[in-house]
């Protein structure tokens, strides 16, 4: 199994595309909201694909270079997670011009583009789905899904029972991927679109496909339509069995991200407990595995990180000092990096505020500053996790990341008072005298009888290299 080369280089940037920014209002809906008022499920905003491509430069001065974009095929819905037409981009994010714009600039400046698959279930508006409800059981596609009862009743109040939904919302009619013509048809849209020049796939609920060989066939599709595609899987629970030459080269890692934000928000997670989790992921997985997940704080199906840390600036620093020094690809929710806050969903689906004086600019900033570490160190990026001291009673974590001779240390302090760090380094070949310069701020620490010693403010951290 070869997991793409690029991935471990990549910092993501997840796009709610039609929360991100307006770059079109011409192909707004007649109803849209104004931009910025209280999400609702199904108020459009009209953020679009030129809206992103016109804010290109802001992702680039951030410093990622990957995007993850939330579904934007044909849909109904402000989330799109119903297509109605797999092979369309919405009328309300642009065209398929539009797209092959905002992928050939993102391109152009070294920056790849993941799409959101959706191919456990369609829409009520899905030309099959529709072809069942105008001819029930004469219908050509009625073995296209789950049907138990003609006709169905897709509209009516109450849960789906006439066929098989996601979650069985009626809305979520669930695909039949045991039929070879459901199966050619989303290989095809798999194709399809990686032949456009997409790099990539997420793909949504994946472990509610009968995994009958299907996941091994759709990545032998789309591996040879580019062999350094990626393919992330959402498994909301650290299962290996998702990471293969028959399935994924990374998942979203939310077993990491529940664990992060334990340990920040309201002391639900001792830090021995996290030290455990977080380095037991590392040990589920294959090395090439493990540098390819998708490590984040938040995502579209999660309440914000400013919120869930308490509205805590020094928490949620922390956790991107954490996140992008962890094995992986380290990946931010929009808006997450200037402070936007959100509840479950649709709160956490706001607009994006273009008025820089409703940004945390000193959180921006220290995001900027971590992602740029990040890119010059390839120890953060592709060095080996090694533990170098743990506090088990006072919140106190020190890690190294290394690869050849870069050695950058990682401490963590994850309590309410400060705390003095002293550990040996004698295994990392540091020598007596020698002198170790922080990579944020300007605390240096010396070896000193093979050990370092420093203190650290109340919910911080540090690199040191």
């Amino acid at each position: 199994m070869t997991v793409p080369y690029w991935v471990q280089d990549a910092v993501f940037y997840q796009v709610f595309p039609d929360r991100f920014a307006n770059g079109d209002p011409d192909n707004d809906p007649p109803n849209v909201q104004t931009w910025g008022a209280p999400p609702t499920i199904n108020g459009f905003q009209g953020g679009d694909l030129r809206g992103i491509l016109h804010r290109l430069d802001y992702l680039l001065d951030l410093g990622v270079n990957a995007i993850y974009l939330n579904p934007i095929f044909a849909s109904s819905s402000t989330h799109r997670y119903n297509t109605c037409d797999y092979y369309q981009v919405d009328p309300k994010l642009g065209n398929l011009s539009d797209f092959k714009a905002l992928l050939e600039a993102a391109h152009r400046n070294g920056m790849r583009v993941v799409l959101d698959g959706v191919f456990n279930h369609c829409g009520r508006g899905f030309f099959a789905f529709n072809d069942v409800l105008e001819n029930g059981a004469h219908s050509a596609y009625k073995d296209w899904f789950h049907i138990r009862r003609f006709p169905p009743d897709a509209y009516g109040p109450g849960e789906a029972q006439d066929y098989s939904g996601w979650w069985n919302y009626k809305s979520l009619p669930k695909f039949n991927t045991a039929n070879p013509a459901v199966r050619r048809y989303i290989f095809d849209v798999a194709r399809h679109w990686i032949d456009l020049g997409a790099d990539g796939w997420r793909l949504d609920v994946p472990n509610e496909i009968d995994d009958d060989g299907f996941w091994a066939e759709f990545r032998q599709v789309v591996k040879s339509a580019n062999r350094d595609a990626y393919l992330l899987g959402e498994i909301w629970n650290g299962d290996p069995r998702w990471v293969n030459d028959t399935h994924f080269d990374g998942l979203m890692n939310y077993p990491l991200r529940d664990a992060l934000l334990r340990l920040l928000s309201a002391g639900t997670l001792d830090m021995p407990h996290f030290v455990e989790k977080v380095e037991g992921l590392l040990q589920a997985y294959p090395r090439q595995n493990v540098h390819a997940m998708y490590v984040t704080a938040g995502s579209h199906d999660t309440e914000r990180l400013f919120t869930k840390a308490d509205r805590r600036l020094d928490k949620v620093k922390l956790a991107f000092l954490f996140l992008i020094a962890y094995p992986g690809a380290p990946a931010i929710y929009y808006g997450d990096e200037i402070g936007l806050e959100g509840g479950k969903d649709p709160d956490s689906r706001r607009a994006f505020p273009w008025d820089e004086s409703a940004w945390n600019t000193d959180l921006r900033r220290w995001v900027k500053m971590l992602i740029s570490l990040r890119k010059s160190s390839p120890a953060l990026r592709r060095g080996d996790y090694k533990r170098l001291y743990l506090d088990e009673g006072n919140g106190s974590y020190v890690f190294a990341r290394i690869l050849g001779e870069e050695k950058i240390v990682v401490a963590l302090n994850a309590g309410d008072h400060a705390r003095e760090m002293k550990f040996p380094v004698a295994n990392l070949g540091w020598e007596n005298g020698r002198t170790l310069r922080s990579l944020i701020g300007s605390t240096p620490a010396a070896v000193t009888k093979g050990r370092i010693a420093f203190t650290l403010p109340p919910w911080s951290g540090i690199y040191l290299g």
